[in-house]
C-alpha cells in the first residue's frame, strides 16, 4: 500500500489557509496544521495574533487533524519588526510581507516541516507551481485580483518544488463558498488591509513605540535646496506621500525623495514623481538568470499595481536596471520589483535610489 506524503499545512486562521487545509486532504496528503505565533500581546483579527492561533485550531479540530503552535516571535521581532524600523530610519519604505514569507513561512516552517517528517508545505496563497520538465514555476492565481506571487519572488526552484497552493485556481468567492459548506467557524471572517504589526497603519507610531526614540523635526526642501516648511521627522513619509504634508503652496506637493544624513524631505510637484529607469538590487532569479543580459518582459513595482512593460539589463548576479516604456511615479526604494514573463514570475530585487 502506497504511503500518503505527510504534509504541513500552514494556518493562519483566516478562510484561505482553512481551505487550503482542506483541499490538502481531499488532494490525498497526511495533514498536520500549524499556526506561527507571531506576537504574543496582538490585539485580535491581526495576522499572526492570539485569536488567530484560536481559529486555526477549531479549524484543525473539525479537519480532526494534529495542531502545532509555533512560537516564532524573537524571530519575527529580528527579521521583520527591525528591519522595518532600520528602514524607515534609513528613509526608506519596506514591505514586511515580503520579509515574512520569505524568513517566517519559508524558512523557519520548512525546518519546522523537516523535523515532523513532512515532505511538503501547504499554505492559502493565491498564486500557482507549475512544472515542465523538470523545472517548478511560480504563476500569478488565476484570480487576479488576489494574485499573491508578488509576495513570493524570493522562492527557489527547490522550495516550490516542495510547496503547494491550492487555491491558485479558485476565486476568493469560491473559497469562502468551500468554507462555508464544511462548517467553518472563519468563513466570513474579515481579512486585514493593514500590516499585521500596524493594524491602525500609524507606521510612525508603532516606530516610537518599539524603539522609544524622538525622531527630530527637520526642513522640507524642493529640488534646489530651498526651505518650505517643517517636517515632523523622516519617519512619518514615504515617496509619493500627499497627505499629512501641511504646506501651503500654489501646486499640490508629493515626497519624492527623503535624506536621513540631512534631515530633510525633499518635496515636488506631481511630474517630478515621474521615472523612466530604476534599479533593483539583492536579486533573486527563480530559475536562474536570463542568458540574454537584456530582455523585455513586465515589471511590478508596488503589490497593488498592474506590471508594466520595460526593458531589463542583468548589471551583475544580484541587480538588475530597468526602463520602462512609460515612465512610472514614485518609484519607492525599499518596495520590491518583481519580474514576469506573462504569468510566469522570473524573480524579483529591492529597488534602491537612483
Amino acid at each position: 500500500m502506497k504511503m500518503k506524503k505527510k504534509a504541513l499545512i500552514a494556518m493562519s486562521g483566516g478562510v484561505d489557509s482553512s481551505v487550503a487545509a482542506l483541499l490538502a486532504g481531499e488532494a490525498g496528503f497526511e495533514r498536520i496544521g500549524c499556526t506561527m505565533l507571531l506576537r504574543g500581546d496582538a490585539a485580535a483579527e491581526t495576522c499572526g495574533s492570539n485569536q488567530d492561533v484560536a481559529d486555526a485550531r477549531a479549524v484543525a479540530k473539525r479537519l480532526q487533524i494534529p495542531f502545532h503552535v509555533f512560537d516564532f516571535t524573537a524571530d519575527f521581532k529580528s527579521h521583520v519588526i527591525d528591519k522595518f524600523i532600520q528602514s524607515y530610519e534609513q528613509g526608506i519604505t519596506p514591505n514586511p510581507c515580503i520579509d515574512c514569507n520569505r524568513y517566517m513561512k519559508f524558512d523557519r516552517l520548512y525546518d519546522c516541516a523537516r523535523d515532523l517528517g513532512c515532505e511538503v508545505i501547504v499554505t492559502g496563497h493565491y498564486a500557482r507551481i507549475e512544472k515542465s520538465g523538470e523545472q517548478y514555476y511560480l504563476k500569478k492565481a488565476v484570480d487576479v485580483s488576489k494574485d499573491q506571487s508578488y509576495f513570493l519572488y524570493h522562492l527557489s526552484a527547490e522550495q516550490l518544488a516542495r510547496t503547494q497552493f491550492p487555491l491558485g485556481e479558485l476565486t476568493k468567492t469560491q473559497v469562502r463558498a468551500l468554507a462555508a459548506k464544511h462548517g467553518f467557524s472563519n468563513a466570513d471572517k474579515k481579512e486585514s488591509q493593514d500590516i499585521c504589526f500596524v493594524p491602525n497603519g500609524d507606521y510612525a507610531a508603532v516606530i516610537q513605540n518599539y524603539t522609544g526614540k524622538t525622531y527630530p523635526c527637520g526642513n522640507f526642501v524642493d529640488a534646489d535646496g530651498k526651505v518650505l516648511g517643517q517636517h515632523r521627522g523622516i519617519i512619518h513619509y514615504t515617496v509619493g506621500q500627499r497627505k499629512g504634508l501641511n504646506i501651503s503652496a500654489a501646486q499640490r506637493l508629493y515626497v519624492c525623495s527623503i535624506c536621513p544624513a540631512e534631515n530633510t524631505v525633499c518635496l515636488c510637484e506631481r511630474d517630478g514623481l515621474l521615472q523612466s529607469q530604476a534599479t533593483a538590487t539583492e536579486f533573486h532569479w527563480i530559475n536562474g538568470a536570463p542568458h540574454e543580459k537584456t530582455f523585455r518582459c513586465h515589471v511590478k513595482i508596488r503589490y497593488n499595481q498592474k506590471e508594466q512593460p520595460a526593458t531589463v539589463q542583468i548589471i551583475s548576479a544580484d541587480q538588475v536596471q530597468i526602463i520602462f516604456d512609460e515612465p512610472q511615479r514614485a518609484v519607492t526604494p525599499g518596495q520590491a520589483a518583481v519580474l514576469y514573463q506573462d504569468d510566469i514570475v522570473l524573480g524579483g530585487g529591492i529597488l534602491i535610489k537612483s
